[in-house]
């Protein structure tokens, strides 16, 4: 029993899903704030651009 206790707590195999698992949370984190710094003036582009297209079709 006691080795296997000793081989368990040795074993690292496991550690490498947790580093993943942290890496791609802070990945998704970093994208959810750079979303919200650019989302106002995608949708300020976005408003520009149909009006322009308003414009071009309205002539």
């Amino acid at each position: 029993m006691t080795r296997l206790l000793r081989k368990f707590h040795g074993d690292e195999s496991g550690a490498v899903t947790v580093d993943w698992v942290v890496l791609c949370a802070a990945i998704v984190g970093l994208a959810a704030v750079a979303y919200t710094a650019i989302e106002e003036q995608t949708l300020l582009l976005e408003e520009q651009a149909a009006a322009g297209i308003e414009t071009q079709i309205g002539q």
